[in-house]
């Protein structure tokens, strides 16, 4: 993960925690993490019942608006 990416403080995070899924303005949908990936200010967040990896924003109280999808992890973490 850390050398795909580059980034060699890459860490896994606690699942507990509210996921958007950003659609567009006004317009999202609730995402049930089963894995949470940080990159500094940057997750890759797998859902439960999902193969896809989506991308996005760490806000300072831990929850995630995600605003591009991936169909694998090698391509989501060579996105960051």
């Amino acid at each position: 993960m850390r050398d795909v990416s580059g980034d060699q403080e890459a860490v896994v995070l606690d699942s507990e925690r509210t996921v958007k899924w950003v659609a567009g303005p006004g317009a999202h949908e609730v995402l049930r993490p089963e894995i949470v990936l940080g990159f500094h200010g940057l997750c890759l967040v797998k859902p439960v019942d999902d193969e896809d990896w989506y991308m996005g924003s760490l806000y300072d109280d831990g929850s995630i608006d995600c605003w591009a999808a991936y169909g694998e992890l090698y391509e989501a973490l060579r996105g960051l």
